[in-house]
């Protein structure tokens, strides 16, 4: 079965449309500042057309970047999951953001709801564990949700807390919110869940932790992240 081109009906080349997605998502730029660094190179594009591309092709390619990731972490059998949960305002009402981050300190799977108790909680982990498999070893802060849903799905055993065990996750948070005050905040919640997958994804893909590696290899590394990007709707 042939892969559908998702390009075909647009006279703008990929290139150009993977360009304005990747720097809206990537770096903290609104749809205008996205506009103007275009204009810089000669492409003369609306703002609301970098909107309309970014709502249509972002989650194709965040898609594609999380089915090459779950293909490669099928392997593992011994990871560690971190989660943690943050409270994001829309229109004024409060909204948790979930958070599912590996050892690595990649995101794994991000999920709003209104509620943080129990129900919300197992809804969460069990959407983790159907694309992700069980985890060996799962660290939580102290929220009491973690521990009952956790019960009832029967790992209640592989859970640790810490004062500073969670680190990780919290520190998963940062580029999110960087990336929202610049959008001056979320005005819908199913905004809020389609972005965040989107920026999970793309952040994973482009995060080379360059604080781990010699100048050489972060080059490579980021050479090849790029190219895999630009590989990205290909049919």
């Amino acid at each position: 079965m042939t892969k559908s081109n998702p390009f075909r009906y647009f006279k703008t080349s990929p290139d150009i449309i993977r360009l304005a997605v990747m720097m809206y998502v990537r770096f903290p730029l609104s749809l205008r500042n996205v506009e103007d660094l275009l204009h810089e190179r000669g492409i003369e594009i609306s703002h609301e057309t970098v909107r309309f591309w970014w709502n249509r092709f972002g989650p194709i390619f965040a898609a594609e970047i999380r089915r090459n990731r779950v293909s490669r972490m099928r392997s593992y059998s011994n990871w560690q999951w971190h989660l943690d949960e943050v409270f994001v305002k829309i229109n004024g009402d409060t909204h948790y953001l979930w958070r599912a981050v590996d050892h690595e300190g990649e995101v794994l799977e991000s999920y709003v709801t209104k509620r943080r108790d129990r129900k919300a909680a197992m809804k969460f982990l069990r959407k983790s564990m159907k694309r992700y498999c069980n985890p060996e070893v799962i660290v939580t802060d102290k929220l009491r949700s973690y521990r009952a849903a956790m019960k009832v799905i029967g790992n209640a055993s592989r859970q640790e807390t810490g004062r500073w065990l969670n680190n990780r996750a919290e520190n998963s948070h940062l580029p999110f919110r960087r990336r929202e005050r610049a959008m001056l905040r979320f005005r819908q919640m199913r905004s809020l869940q389609k972005f965040a997958a989107v920026h999970s994804s793309v952040h994973n893909h482009f995060n080379q932790e360059r604080h781990l590696y010699s100048r050489l290899n972060f080059k490579a590394n980021r050479i090849a992240a790029l190219s895999e990007w630009r590989e990205l709707g290909a049919a």
